[in-house]
């Protein structure tokens, strides 16, 4: 296998290369590297420290993190030459373990840091570990049960079938993550809580809780950051965060129903005609916003290659109301025959009118209020 050199912020590693087209892509090398995901590690890296302060371990005890699914390992290798905590970089691919062992020479890494050659599921189920990173290519849904049972404090999870989470596939999506989803104007948010939904009721199996740190849909994947809870009690508290989106196709309104088995209006309550309705799924807030802000600082002391569209994201999240689902305006406007202003416009004017409204880190045309849709198109045709 051939390697070439690359460097993601302060750490410089062997990747796989295909010396006869530079251009070839990612799955079709013998050890999968992505170099479009940089700015989701340069997050990881980031997400990881600030947790990692915030928490304040037990200095006498040693923070134990696990790439569980390291491919090339540029991930792990990132967590432990950047933040320096114990890391484990587990492959069940022959060459890629090969290429994370030599990397952790070349880094001079090998006091913290452990090359694995297992099945994930496997190492998940025997070991504990403080940070589970599930980062897989496609579906994490095989890998969370084991992830659940493993973990201990928080909990990274990277998804990027976001056709079966966001409805594209609608039955692929049932199968993997026992949820309908809708393939409708805010389906990347409906891919973020299909898959905290999915993750909720794994952790629920150990009486464990999950409190999302930051949660984000970027072009092809999910990524979610989730501080980890123990108890019954905590469990169960969780889970009546969890409930279904009933929406209406003719009007556009949407209300959530809290519970795993609430009382669904089969007819939309503004237009009275039918409801499609969409989960169960994660209805409770996908970010911290003070965990945000400490990730940006993170960034920002660090400046790796991606720091200026990393921080945009993040301050989007840290900002955007905990409001589920997003409207979008182009779509409100086209259905009303009218331009669309800018979305600030649109904000500052739902705000006058008495409503809370933020703009979301899922599109540039995307916003949350609590405003209903007869309000939104009210206002929107009052801006001119």
């Amino acid at each position: 296998m051939k390697v070439r050199s690359v460097k993601e912020g302060d750490t410089e590693v062997l990747v796989p290369f295909h010396e006869e087209d530079a251009h070839f892509a990612p799955s079709a090398a013998p050890v999968f590297y992505n170099p479009a995901m940089e700015m989701n590690r340069d997050i990881s890296v980031a997400a990881t420290s600030a947790f990692i302060k915030r928490s304040k371990p037990d200095p006498e005890k040693t923070v134990r993190y696990v790439d569980a699914l390291s491919a090339s390992g540029i991930r792990g290798l990132r967590i432990s030459n950047e933040t320096g905590i114990h890391t484990t970089l587990n492959d069940w691919n022959e060459d890629a373990y090969r290429l994370i062992k030599q990397n952790i020479e070349k880094l001079n890494i090998g006091n913290r840091t452990v090359a694995s050659h297992r099945n994930a599921n496997v190492l998940l189920h025997e070991k504990y570990f403080n940070i589970v990173d599930l980062d897989p290519f496609g579906t994490p849904a095989p890998f969370l049960a084991a992830a659940a049972r493993s973990v201990i404090n928080l909990l990274e999870v990277t998804a990027t079938d976001t056709a079966p989470l966001c409805g594209a596939h609608l039955n692929s999506g049932i199968r993997k993550y026992a949820a309908v989803p809708f393939n409708n104007e805010y389906h990347s948010e409906m891919g973020v809580r299909i898959l905290l939904g999915k993750i909720a009721r794994e952790l629920s199996l150990h009486d464990k809780a999950m409190v999302p740190l930051l949660s984000h849909a970027t072009r092809h994947y999910v990524r979610t950051y989730l501080e980890i809870k123990r108890g019954a009690k905590q469990a169960d508290r969780m889970l009546k965060k969890m409930g279904f989106i009933a929406h209406c196709l003719s009007c556009g309104h949407r209300e959530a129903r809290y519970g795993l088995t609430p009382a669904i209006e089969e007819k939309c309550d503004l237009c009275g005609e039918k409801n499609i309705v969409a989960g169960p799924l994660w209805l409770g807030k996908l970010h911290n916003p003070e965990f945000c802000s400490e990730t940006i600082s993170e960034i920002e002391d660090r400046c790796p290659g991606t720091r200026e569209l990393a921080i945009r994201m993040l301050e989007f999240c840290r900002d955007e109301l905990d409001i589920p689902m997003f409207y979008d305006q182009h779509l409100i406007c086209k259905k009303l025959g009218v331009s669309a202003s800018t979305i600030d416009k649109l904000i500052t004017a739902l705000q006058s009118n008495g409503f809370r409204a933020s703009r979301t880190h899922f599109t540039g045309t995307s916003f949350k209020t609590d405003a209903k849709i007869p309000d939104i198109k009210k206002i929107i045709l009052n801006i001119r």
